[in-house]
């Protein structure tokens, strides 16, 4: 999953860096893009160094490890997917699920440090 992300966040990060004409042309769009491709490469890397620290044993491999991971890869697809939409004029009902994306990210966050204190 954390190399899926990470690889569609490069792709979505570069479209957004040299868009086709027409697409993000309006005013802050280009900005929205470039924080879903932040915020979903930084959770994809998140994610990624996670498995490694569960695999390695120094973290618990147990279910709120594991909802944490869930968590982080729900708030990337509402958060970001909602972000990329928004930028190419999505409907403004799409507005709402950012911030619910981010609740995601921060339980997630939140879920993973109870994780470790459980360890």
């Amino acid at each position: 999953m954390a190399g899926a992300l990470g690889a569609t966040g490069v792709i979505l990060g570069a479209l957004g860096a040299h868009p086709p004409p027409g697409m993000l042309d309006a005013p802050r769009m280009r900005e929205v893009w470039e924080t879903g491709a932040h915020y979903q490469l930084i959770h994809a890397v998140v994610i990624m160094a996670f498995g490694a620290w569960m695999r390695a044993g120094a973290a618990p491999a147990g279910p709120l490890a594991a909802w944490a991971v869930r968590l982080w890869t729900l708030g990337i697809f509402l958060f970001s997917g909602s972000l990329y939409l928004l930028a190419l004029g999505g409907p403004n009902w799409l507005g709402p699920v950012t911030p619910l994306g981010g609740l995601c990210l921060i339980a997630g966050w939140l879920t993973a440090a109870a994780a470790a204190l459980r360890g």
